[in-house]
């Protein structure tokens, strides 16, 4: 009976100490998580404090109208959407007006309406030059505006190609915001002007980046 009183006792004993160990182990893992957890929300919360992020951003390059001087009925077209043209490429023929590029690029665009007329300067078809191809960005004036300058660096991502990440280089800020698209505050309808940013990239280095797609930059001040 004192044996069986005497390992009960020496059982209690054992239980309590692997519960105070328990308790010890988890105790050092609630530690380190919150060490953890610390240390990598100041690195997130450094990083974000040395870029700037645009959602609201595209590819995009100036486009081009080629039009005839003269108005007339557009009897042919001989480019489509996605041609590449040289300089001096007959791309329609308005009345008797042969319509030209002035320089090398990419069809994106055709009035496809062979027999209606088209006045004087009223486009026929319209093109870019691959070579001007940026990330524009729009950004709030009061979203970090102030801390981009030329010449920092940029990186984005394409909606297209999912997480892949390229590189650019801010070569312009536009010194006058796009006034048609300004934005209330709702809480006191106070207007949030957007200005576009623009960054150069290496296209010959990234080819498959098409005019008109969606993407998001971070620029880093």
């Amino acid at each position: 009976m004192e044996q069986e009183k005497n390992n009960q006792i020496a059982d209690s004993h054992s239980t309590t100490k692997g519960e105070k160990k328990t308790r010890r182990i988890m105790i050092f893992a609630l530690v380190v998580f919150a060490v953890a957890a610390s240390f990598i929300g100041l690195v997130y919360l450094d990083a974000i404090s040395k870029r700037v992020y645009v959602d609201k951003s595209e590819v995009d390059a100036p486009q081009i109208m080629l039009s005839a001087k003269t108005g007339g009925i557009l009897e042919e077209l001989f480019v489509k959407e996605g041609d590449q043209i040289s300089a001096n490429d007959v791309v329609a023929r308005v009345g008797n007006e042969l319509v030209k590029s002035k320089d090398a690029g990419l069809v994106i665009s055709r009035q496809d309406s062979i027999g209606k007329y088209f006045g004087p300067g009223e486009e026929v078809v319209t093109m870019i030059k691959p070579g001007d191809l940026r990330i524009v960005g729009r950004l709030a004036e009061d979203k970090g505006l102030k801390d981009v300058k030329v010449g920092q660096r940029v990186v984005f991502e394409v909606d297209a190609f999912g997480t892949k990440q390229y590189e650019g280089i801010i070569d312009e800020v536009s010194p006058t915001s796009r006034a048609s698209d300004v934005v209330f505050n709702i809480s006191d309808q106070r207007q949030e002007n957007e200005f576009n940013v623009k960054a150069r990239f290496n296209l010959s280095q990234d080819p498959e980046l098409k005019n008109g797609m969606s993407a998001k930059m971070w620029i880093y001040k």
